[in-house]
């Protein structure tokens, strides 16, 4: 499906005909610069690569350099690839303008990450409820994780403390409320995995 890459720049919000206030969250969406199309006959697939955001010259490795030198365009910081761009050429500009105010995206990003976390924090577990009945040190502890003998292993999937956050997350079929197109901008109603100033990708 076709999309942009682009820029979570924070959450806002806005009212609708009714005074109520809707949560959304602004997206800098483009402008992006087709950098590489791909075909059947010479990569087994179709699709079209496109750059967003620029990066410095010297930060760039030599074999990026050239991939945008073929392209004509100015190193970029972030490549991802999407299908439905049927026409596209190398050195196209991409804008928003492909989107429209009321319709529905799917929008990709990277969670927050959280370091390594309990079950508590990261299972929602209650823990032990009474603290003053012979419990010492039990409140943020998992409990059992299996038997004895039989299994004789823990079973996977097992609900356990681990390493939380830093995933790709897509939030599915977000409205966009609001397309400022002078200033690259839509706004998507609900939430978007990832920090502010995070690269997400946002697929019609």
């Amino acid at each position: 499906m076709p999309g942009l890459i682009g820029r979570k720049l924070g959450m806002t919000s806005i009212y609708d005909a009714n005074g109520k206030a809707i949560p959304c969250t602004m997206i800098e969406a483009g402008p992006c610069v087709v950098t590489q199309v791909k075909t059947i006959e010479k990569d087994g697939y179709e699709a079209v690569q496109l750059g967003y955001g620029d990066r410095k010259e010297k930060n760039t490795p030599k074999s990026l350099r050239g991939h945008f030198k073929a392209a004509g365009t100015d190193p970029k910081k972030k490549l991802v690839e999407f299908d439905g761009f049927a026409d596209a050429k190398i050195g196209d500009e991409i804008t928003i303008d492909m989107f429209a105010e009321g319709e529905y995206v799917d929008v990709v990003g990277t969670s927050k990450g959280k370091g390594f976390q309990g079950v508590v924090k990261r299972w929602n577990f209650q823990g032990v409820g009474d603290a003053t009945h012979g419990q010492h040190n039990r409140l943020r502890a998992p409990g059992s994780i299996g038997a004895a003998s039989y299994p004789a292993r823990v079973f996977k999937g097992m609900k356990m403390g681990g390493r939380m956050g830093n995933d790709r997350v897509t939030s599915q079929n977000l409205v966009v409320l609001k397309v400022l197109a002078d200033k690259n901008i839509i706004l998507v109603k609900g939430s978007v995995s990832g920090p502010k100033n995070s690269f997400v990708i946002v697929k019609k």
